[in-house]
Formats: C-alpha cells, sequence, structure tokens
C-alpha cells in the first residue's frame, strides 16, 4: 500500500506563500501543525513550508514518548424539550445531522473527551427501537421516524468516535412522559400498552419503580441499545422517583405498596426498588460488555448534614436514590453528582459536597463532579474554571462533565475561551478503569513510507493481538515538540504531508476499551 497514491492532486493540492493551505473540494484550511484532516477513512496530518524530503522511517527504541494527560471531560447532551438537540422538532434530516455534527465537533475542539447524549429522555427512543416509539423531539410526532431516514443515535457514535472522543448513551430510566409534552402518546408508548404502571405526577408521566414490569421495561431497554451500538458508556441521571411538586404531594403508588408483604418501611421500600435496578443494571452491563462503563449522576447532595454544614434536598428520602450505598458496594463505574452550586456558599460548597463524596467512595471509583456551566452568567466563567482547578488539586477526584453542552458550544460568558486558553489547552484521555481491564494491550506494529509521488508518507500500523482497542494515539516530534491526535480503533494509516518542518519521530500507542496503553510503537527518521 506504500507505493499506491492514497490522495489525488485533484481531491488535495497546496497553496505556497507564506502558511502553506490545505484544500479539500472547495474548502481551504491553514496548515498550522499538527493539523488534522480526513478524507475517505485517511488521516492527512500537514507542516509549514511543504516541500519533498527524501527520508525513511525505521522503529526505533530507547525514545521517550510523552504519555497524554488523563482527565474526563465531559458534557451532557440533552435532547428531551429540545435543550441541546435538536433546536426544535421537526427540523429535516440534514438539518439535524448538521446541528448535531457541529455539536460533537466542537466539542472535539474544545478538547473534551465525552459526550453523554440523552437517547431516552421518556420512555421514548432517539434510535431505531423495537420496544419503544420514536421520540416527539425529533419529528414533533411521537412514533414517527426520521424522513429521510436515518439513525440518531448510530450518527452521533459515528461523528464522536471520528473525532476522538466517547459516546456514554444516556437514560431516563422512570419518567414516561414529559411536563408540557405535546401531542398524543404513540400506540406503542409504555402509557397505552401498559398503563397500569405509568403515574401522573405534577404534570409528568412516570413509571411506579416498585413495579416489576417498570423495571423488566426499563432495562430491556437499556440493554438492547448496548448490546445493538458501540456505546463507551451507559448514563442514568438523577430522576429515579419524582422531584416533589410544591406541595409536596406524595408519590401515587398505593397500589403496589399495598401489594407488599414485607416489613420495611415505605420509604425503604422504594429506596430497596432503585438500589436492585442499579445493582442489576451493573451486573448485567458487564456481562453483555465487560468494557463498557456504567456511571450515574445522582443530585448532589445526599442528605442534609452530610457534611455538617451542607442545607438542601434530601435525595435520600425524596428521590429515594442511596448513592453513597451505590459507591460502598461498587455498583458504578463512576459516579458525577450534580455539585451545581459555587465554591463560596457554606450550605452547598462545591469543594466541600466534592470532598464529602470522595470519603463515600472507598472502592475508588471513577468521581466525576457535574458542574453546572450553564449558569454562567448569572455566574462568572470563572467560577467554573475554578472549579476544574479544585477538581484536579483533588487526588481522588480525576474530572468534571458540564451541564450542559451547548453553554459551551455558545461560548457563554466565554466560558470556552477560558478553557481553551488555559484548563482544556491541550489533549487529555478518559482515565482507565482498571476493575474492569487491567491488561494493557501489545504494543502494534508500525511502518511509514512515501508514497510513489515522494509527497506523502504513509503510515500504517496494526494490533499484535486481538485486544478490544478504543483508540490510537497517533504523535510527532517536530522541532524537538511532540504533537498528538486520538484516533478512533478502525483507522489503520495516516498521510503525512511533510516539509522542511517535518517530524523526525512518529509514535503509535493503543489504548484499549478499559483505557490501558501499551508501549508505544516509534519509528524515527534515518
Amino acid at each position: 500500500m506504500a507505493e499506491k497514491r492514497l490522495i489525488s492532486n485533484s481531491q488535495i493540492f497546496v497553496i505556497s506563500s507564506g502558511l502553506a493551505n490545505l484544500i479539500i473540494g472547495n474548502r481551504t484550511f491553514p496548515a498550522y501543525p499538527p493539523s488534522v484532516f480526513r478524507l475517505g477513512g485517511i488521516l492527512l496530518f500537514t507542516a509549514l513550508n511543504l516541500v519533498a524530503a527524501d527520508v525513511v522511517f525505521r522503529p526505533v527504541v530507547g525514545v521517550k514518548v510523552p504519555a497524554l494527560a488523563r482527565e474526563f471531560r465531559g458534557a451532557w447532551i440533552a435532547t428531551v424539550n429540545n435543550i441541546d438537540w435538536p433546536s426544535k422538532p421537526g427540523l429535516s434530516t440534514a438539518d439535524q445531522k448538521k446541528e448535531l455534527r457541529d455539536l460533537i465537533s466542537r466539542a472535539a475542539t474544545l478538547k473534551l473527551n465525552c459526550v453523554i447524549f440523552q437517547v431516552r429522555p421518556a420512555c421514548d427512543a432517539l434510535y431505531l427501537s423495537a420496544h419503544e416509539p420514536w421520540s416527539e423531539y425529533l419529528t414533533g410526532k411521537m412514533g414517527q421516524a426520521p424522513k429521510p431516514f436515518y439513525d440518531p443515535l448510530t450518527f452521533a457514535l459515528n461523528e464522536a468516535h471520528r473525532h476522538g472522543l466517547e459516546l456514554h448513551a444516556w437514560f431516563n430510566p422512570y419518567r414516561a412522559r414529559y411536563k408540557g409534552a405535546q401531542g398524543v402518546a404513540a400506540t406503542n408508548h409504555v402509557s397505552q400498552t401498559q398503563p397500569s404502571i405509568v403515574k401522573s405526577y405534577a404534570g409528568f408521566r412516570w413509571l411506579d419503580p416498585a413495579e416489576p414490569a417498570a423495571r423488566a421495561q426499563s432495562l430491556r431497554v437499556i440493554l438492547d441499545v448496548l448490546r445493538r451500538y458501540d456505546v463507551d458508556g451507559i448514563h442514568i441521571d438523577d430522576y429515579f422517583y419524582p422531584y416533589p411538586d410544591s406541595k409536596q404531594t406524595a408519590f401515587p403508588d398505593d397500589a403496589s405498596w399495598k401489594r407488599y408483604r414485607g416489613k420495611l418501611n415505605r420509604k425503604d421500600w422504594r429506596r430497596m426498588h432503585i438500589n436492585n435496578f442499579i445493582r442489576d443494571l451493573h451486573s448485567k452491563i458487564h456481562k453483555i460488555k465487560p468494557w463498557v462503563k456504567f456511571g450515574v449522576s445522582p443530585f448532589g447532595i445526599w442528605r442534609p448534614g452530610h457534611p455538617k454544614q451542607i442545607k438542601g434536598l434530601d435525595a435520600y428520602d425524596v428521590l429515594y436514590a442511596d448513592a453513597r450505598l451505590w459507591l460502598r458496594e461498587g455498583w458504578l463505574d463512576y459516579c458525577a453528582p450534580q455539585l451545581y452550586w459555587q465554591i463560596a456558599p457554606k450550605a452547598q460548597s462545591y469543594p466541600v459536597l466534592m470532598q464529602w463524596w470522595h470519603e463515600q467512595n472507598p472502592k475508588r471509583r471513577h468521581l466525576w463532579p457535574g458542574n453546572n456551566t450553564a449558569r454562567v452568567k448569572p455566574w462568572p466563567a470563572k467560577e467554573i474554571v475554578k472549579q476544574i482547578d479544585l477538581t484536579r488539586r483533588h487526588k481522588g477526584v480525576t474530572g468534571n462533565i458540564h451541564w450542559n453542552l451547548s453553554a459551551l458550544t455558545d461560548n457563554r460568558g466565554g466560558i470556552a475561551t477560558l478553557l481553551q486558553r488555559g484548563a482544556y489547552s491541550k489533549l487529555a484521555l478518559p482515565p482507565a478503569s482498571p476493575w474492569l481491564d487491567a491488561q494493557p494491550p501489545l504494543p502494534p506494529v508500525a511502518s511509514a513510507q512515501w508514497d510513489a509521488s515522494k509527497k506523502f508518507i504513509n503510515v500504517s500500523w496494526r494490533a499484535t493481538r486481538k485486544d478490544t482497542l478504543r483508540w490510537w494515539i497517533f504523535q510527532m516530534r517536530v522541532n524537538g515538540q511532540w504533537h498528538a491526535r486520538i484516533l478512533q480503533g478502525s483507522q489503520r494509516i495516516a498521510a503525512i504531508r511533510v516539509g522542511k518542518d517535518f517530524p523526525d519521530t512518529i509514535a503509535i500507542t493503543a489504548i484499549d476499551a478499559g483505557g490501558n496503553p501499551s508501549a508505544p510503537a516509534v519509528l524515527g527518521r534515518k
């Protein structure tokens, strides 16, 4: 393949004079190294002052290749009520794709490494499902598929992985209809097929967690997605039992409570159903795909008074969510408590709550606080920057998740600019999950040769055994500085258009699905 021309002159050519430009079709890109462009599955790396060079790259040893930083940088993409995407129901397929493509591309530009994509906002689906109807937030009518047809989850996965981002599929396990939803429920919606397990509460429709059929429905839906889609994580948000209305109305589960014949009181009985769901979901996920991470983003306060100064909603006694138990039992691969408060207030202090959650994590699962980035304006953007800095200083906390992606893509209050210039100026990989897989992959086998035109160096690589590989880290050393890109695991070739500022060293590292790195395969210039 080294002698085969990968890219034709009709597709790519260079304009000289000052900074070179890369032109693909009718699009022009400035060639700031290490710029990366994709064409037909091939990555093209460009450099300044492009001229042909007659060099040979061979395997070398003894070169110290810098490892990428490890930090989780996520953002939620909410689809319920069209919060993040699509911008409104009923957009054309082309417009939906463009919006989603732009969101994910922007996430990559901001050097995030994960998007958490809401695929089941209310017992509906933003993917092709045999179990639940198409979401009304896509077409404006529940049960109506996009036309021309496409699968939004497949599309989002392809875009995320193409940009080197993980994608976690986000489910609401019990909400059956959002408050203010328009139109009628589809005939295959659970409110129509199993009305006895669906309750009305404060304008919402809600699955009764105590009903075995409700639990079975949510497990069936989530595991179906797990089996059919190449997701990197399964994510559950903070809605278990609903948040109380202004009158503190009791959840209407009298029918299921009356059937109970055990010794638990009603609150413990409700918590039992949520605990069992989390435990069983964790177990089933890892039986099907052991490498997929399971995470929950609970309300940021477990109970008022824990720690002593904290005040606010009691998630343990109101939402019936005992996230402390889930951490202590190891039923989570990551916990993302929604610490949606500022640093200073004593009653809900970000660092105080972060420390408390760390203390509840004896099995040292990932702890990635959720940040209320959407509150920038009225909050100053520096508040979020300071929170990220506090997270980094805490040895037991290894990343953040931003609510929500739109706040970043809109550069609300200049937050994206600040992150790009500071905290997120360099790439980072998500932390490894050694309890899922601690065995690193073997180093890849790599080679680099000029194509016949002497205008491109074709770099190719392959795995040396059947590891479940997620990423490749492609690095080049140019004028003593290393530059890196995260490539999806299916990538096997890159083309480098080089000149006087071309690399002297190329390194390729395999990253498996557990986040473990191989030793790099290193090619040096002869």
